[in-house]
């Protein structure tokens, strides 16, 4: 990768809908190379998918949950159950496998406590083993980027 890939990476994370010939002329190019250089990333996985990010507050969703949840089941198989239950749970938009004191972190995203319960009941329902689930609500985003700065991370 090179300067001009990490420009267009970058110009991509702003708006994934800017034609190729705009995100060609930010990045010095003309559309029949920029089309090549984005295919060519595509292709070498730096480029997962083009989405649209969405408000969840504009979708109602206005509570935010972080939940950790500890067990004494650290093998492949448990990892695959949880995957799978947290996959069927479309409030969970995140679940991460910690070191430390945790174990797992999810990230939840729910109208209100109640709303919460009912994701809460469907987990542990799904997922069992779970030994201990704690939830904290966020009060406040302060910062929230899905951008990665490909030309200052170079």
């Amino acid at each position: 990768m090179d300067p001009i890939d990490r420009k267009i990476l970058n110009e991509l994370q702003a708006d994934a809908s800017l034609a190729i010939q705009e995100l060609g002329d930010r990045g010095g190019l003309s559309t029949n190379p920029c089309w090549r250089r984005i295919k060519r990333m595509e292709e070498a996985g730096v480029i997962e998918r083009r989405v649209a990010i969405i408000n969840p507050q504009a979708l109602g969703l206005g509570a935010t949950v972080f939940v950790s949840i500890r067990t004494n089941k650290h093998n492949r198989e448990w990892l695959d159950t949880l995957a799978a239950g947290v996959e069927q749970i479309p409030e969970i938009i995140e679940c991460h496998r910690m070191s430390g004191t945790v174990d797992y972190l999810l990230k939840v995203v729910v109208r209100d406590i109640a709303h919460y319960d009912d994701v809460y009941q469907r987990l542990i329902k799904q997922v069992p083993g779970l030994e201990d689930v704690s939830s904290t609500f966020s009060m406040e985003r302060v910062k929230f980027s899905t951008a990665i700065d490909a030309v200052r991370c170079a």
